[in-house]
């Protein structure tokens, strides 16, 4: 889902990062500042926007083109329940470290019988802020009994599945599932895909049987070839060297 959890940030801090708050802002080449809105956790927002990516991004589909792709967010077929801010089409884009790695996973998953299937990778920020408002509309619950029913809207803020950053906007993190190879048949993982409980945390014990082995065999692959599993979504990895801790992109997906 979304990746864009005020948890995720501490387990982010706690367990790989030290506090941001005690560095400086980084000093960036010109050149990203004019090719993009950049972020920094406290330094606040770069004002150019522009339709181009930097070079080091990559077109997923382009590159894996045996993965199937369903990037949700450039449809109405998610928790908003209509299109989100800054998704122009349903591409995958990543960092040319995280690309070259997700090849490799591909790769292992097919010899296994599976493949890819690819919800969510690079995400400006400019579709996080369409997160935020939209938790601000308590009236529309059209997606309720399917995204999260068990939780009020309202409190989607305060109880850490939504927030103001998410690690998807620095271009090395995407939202996995698994398909059987010849058939394309989405593998059983016990939850959707962005369903907000915590039935969708990697390990949870309620989670058991197959769907409990397919999240493995997901988590086992992927951090294989360097991705690090969020423990809140079984779907979210994040490439443990990525190229831009601290930068939070925001041109859009197309």
């Amino acid at each position: 889902m979304v990746e864009t959890t005020t948890s995720e940030n501490a387990y982010r801090l706690s367990v790989t990062e030290p506090a941001r708050a005690s560095r400086r802002c980084p000093l960036w080449p010109l050149r990203y500042v004019i090719l993009t809105s950049i972020s920094f956790a406290g330094c606040g927002h770069a004002s150019e926007h522009s339709p181009h990516r930097p070079d080091s991004f990559v077109n997923v589909n382009a590159t894996i083109p045996d993965a199937v792709f369903d990037i949700r967010y450039a449809s109405d077929d998610n928790f908003l329940g209509t299109r989100v801010d800054g998704y122009a089409q349903p591409v995958c884009l990543l960092t040319e470290p995280a690309a070259a790695a997700l090849q490799h996973v591909q790769q292992d998953l097919k010899q296994r019988g599976y493949a890819l299937k690819v919800l969510d990778c690079y995400r400006p920020q400019r579709a996080v802020d369409h997160f935020v408002r939209w938790t601000g509309d308590v009236h529309d619950r059209k997606m309720k009994a399917h995204y999260y029913p068990n939780e009020e809207k309202s409190r989607l803020i305060e109880n850490g599945y939504i927030a103001d950053r998410s690690g998807h906007s620095r271009g090395s993190t995407l939202d996995v599932t698994l398909v059987k190879k010849d058939d394309g048949t989405e593998l059983d993982m016990g939850t959707s895909y962005d369903y907000f409980d915590a039935l969708s945390n990697t390990v949870d014990p309620r989670i058991t049987g197959e769907p409990k082995a397919n999240r493995l065999i997901l988590k086992t692959v992927m951090e294989t070839h360097g991705f690090v599993n969020y423990a809140k979504e079984w779907w979210h990895y994040t490439l443990q060297d990525e190229p831009y801790p601290d930068t939070y992109f925001d041109f859009p997906v197309q």
